[in-house]
């Protein structure tokens, strides 16, 4: 296997995720009301899997290993275009949770909850596109059979330690609000 057949995996999570950001954004609009579990479910998602983990190995392992190779022009190009799609998607979910903060402080902010759950709606799946068709399958073309395998294998070990990452954070987050 290639190390872009996770990558495309976890592509199609995001995806069926995103699908499910235009029932609620439609609820929020029906009832001026927001679903602060939905929009903390959600932010955990994005910020968890797609960028931490996803975007985490893209940035930290393909294209780090990408950069030692003599790229193409347009893959270099593409490869820079990823990265500040990636920085783009994490501040529209920092203006999702800000929303969505000053919402539970009372504030009406439901429809500044639903534009960046729109905007991540839209621009997850040209993005994901131009990795999957335009980017990944030339980009496995800079490394050889062995050098795959082992960024394969980097990925595993990128994903096992991930599950560690999230609960630590959990335990600290919850250690800090108790004291």
């Amino acid at each position: 296997m290639k190390p872009i057949g996770p990558l495309m995996w976890e592509h199609r999570l995001i995806e069926k995720m995103l699908s499910l950001f235009g029932g609620e954004t439609r609820k929020i609009n029906e009832q001026n009301k927001v679903d602060a579990l939905f929009v903390d479910t959600a932010v955990d998602f994005i910020q968890t899997y797609a960028d931490r983990t996803h975007h985490g190995k893209e940035e930290d392992i393909l294209f780090r290993n990408l950069v030692k190779k003599h790229l193409s022009p347009e893959h270099a190009q593409i490869m820079d275009e990823l990265v500040e799609e990636h920085k783009y998607a994490r501040k529209m979910v920092g203006m999702l949770v800000d929303a969505k903060e000053r919402y539970l402080k009372g504030e009406n902010t439901s429809q500044e909850v639903v534009a960046p759950l729109m905007e991540l709606a839209h621009f997850y799946p040209v993005h994901i596109e131009k990795e999957d068709k335009r980017f990944f399958f030339p980009c496995m073309e800079y490394f050889t059979k062995e050098e795959q395998d082992r960024m394969l294998q980097e990925f595993y070990e990128f994903d096992r330690n991930m599950i560690h990452e999230k609960y630590r954070k959990v335990v600290d987050r919850i250690e800090a609000q108790s004291v």
